[in-house]
């Protein structure tokens, strides 16, 4: 049997190394107990975003914004980056970040501060289309953006959902859930039975990380 805490770090040992700029803000980020991308969910992005080239991308949930910056580094020049983010603790973080001259891809990077739903009801009603979408924000709420979401795709647009196992919690009965997370629980669920079983996507999850989604949009209904 696999030991997968050792295969992990195996496949992490194997991994391209970022430019020293995003080791030193991944390090702080540790140091300082904020979320960030996962090293196997860097790996996966690394590699979706060198074959499947975007043009534009969307990233709903920008916390200080590590995982922009980390996208920005491997699209191409001309892509373009929109990301959203209403935590004003983050927000103070990812202005900085965004800002900082160390980060030479960071012009490709647009930050749009604001509820996310509001912001993504007005991009769809802008008619904007992405070629990539990652989110990464409540997981409460990714059920609700689901309808948005679809409204800024176009065939061939990949959604990347992270953090969707929950530490694995995702496959216990809801009764064995406390009673605080027992929501977030069922709205995963539904989240990972819809986007599995809908005409519009094509969807694969991955137990890597904490648990990716990886949709296609294969239609244009």
């Amino acid at each position: 049997m696999i030991d997968n805490e050792r295969i992990s770090a195996y496949i992490n040992s194997l991994s391209e190394d970022m430019p020293q700029e995003l080791i030193r803000l991944e390090e702080e980020a540790l140091r300082n107990h904020v979320p960030i991308i996962r090293k196997e969910t860097q790996g996966l992005l690394r590699f979706l975003l060198r074959t499947h080239k975007p043009g534009s991308i969307l990233e709903v949930g920008t916390a200080i914004g590590f995982s922009a910056l980390f996208m920005s580094e491997y699209t191409s020049d001309d892509c373009k980056i929109t990301t959203i983010e209403k935590v004003p603790m983050r927000l103070r973080d990812a202005v900085k970040n965004l800002s900082d001259e160390r980060f030479a891809k960071r012009e490709k990077i647009n930050l749009i501060k604001g509820e996310a739903m509001k912001v993504l009801k007005e991009l769809a009603d802008n008619e904007e289309k992405y070629d990539f979408i990652f989110l990464d924000a409540a997981k409460a709420q990714y059920m609700s953006f689901l309808p948005e979401l679809l409204r800024l795709m176009k065939p061939g647009t990949l959604l990347v959902t992270d953090n969707v196992l929950q530490d694995g919690t995702v496959i216990n009965s809801r009764y064995s859930i406390t009673r605080r997370d027992r929501t977030i629980h069922s709205r995963m669920r539904e989240y990972l039975y819809t986007i599995t079983h809908m005409k519009e996507l094509a969807s694969l999850i991955l137990p890597i990380g904490d648990g990716i989604a990886i949709s296609c949009r294969v239609d244009t209904v």
